[in-house]
């Protein structure tokens, strides 16, 4: 049996959920089954700017993680199947859907994209375990900090010493110098 033609609006929603795919760094497939408009709105709010939730038909987004190369994902695509398409600190917006599923347990993680790959809800879950970009870089430039002032020390040691032993000198020859004259 053929595949059936597809209708424009379904090939054109398909190729928006492709582009979603390839250009998140993570993607996070939810059901939302049970959720209020205004839960789903305040959720949206919790993603903030760092991610897009959009609720998907689960042959157009199957079909859409096919043409993005994505495998691993066609067991997810059952129930009613919203995505969070993350563009930010994928931490980040994995900690919100984490809050946010325990402050409304009708919300389910099913599991998600990182990096390419199938990933399920509980590497989900440790995502949201890390710490977030923000707090790492200043984890990392703090380490740094101390390991230069530490090499700067190591490298004023010497000169700081060749100092003093040019004043011992200096003093040794002044008062040598005064002993003579005398």
């Amino acid at each position: 049996m053929a595949d059936k033609p597809v209708r424009a609006d379904k090939a054109t929603a398909v190729a928006e959920l492709t582009d979603n795919f390839r250009d998140s760094a993570a993607t996070v497939l939810t059901e939302y089954r049970g959720l209020t408009v205004k839960q789903l709105t305040e959720l949206r709010r919790a993603l903030g700017q760092q991610a897009k939730y959009s609720v998907a038909k689960n042959t157009l987004a199957k079909r859409a993680a096919g043409d993005a190369g994505i495998e691993g994902l066609d067991a997810l695509f059952t129930g009613p199947t919203a995505l969070a398409f993350v563009g930010g600190d994928v931490v980040d917006a994995a900690k919100a859907l984490r809050a946010f599923a325990k402050a409304n347990p009708v919300l389910v993680i099913k599991g998600g994209v990182f990096e390419g790959k199938a990933i399920s809800a509980e590497d989900v879950n440790k995502l949201a375990d890390l710490e977030s970009r923000e707090v790492l870089l200043a984890k990392l430039a703090g380490a740094m900090k101390g390991n230069l002032s530490k090499a700067a020390a190591t490298f004023q040691a010497p000169l700081s010493q060749a100092v003093r032993l040019v004043d011992a000198l200096r003093d040794k020859r002044e008062k040598d110098g005064s002993a003579e004259a005398a």
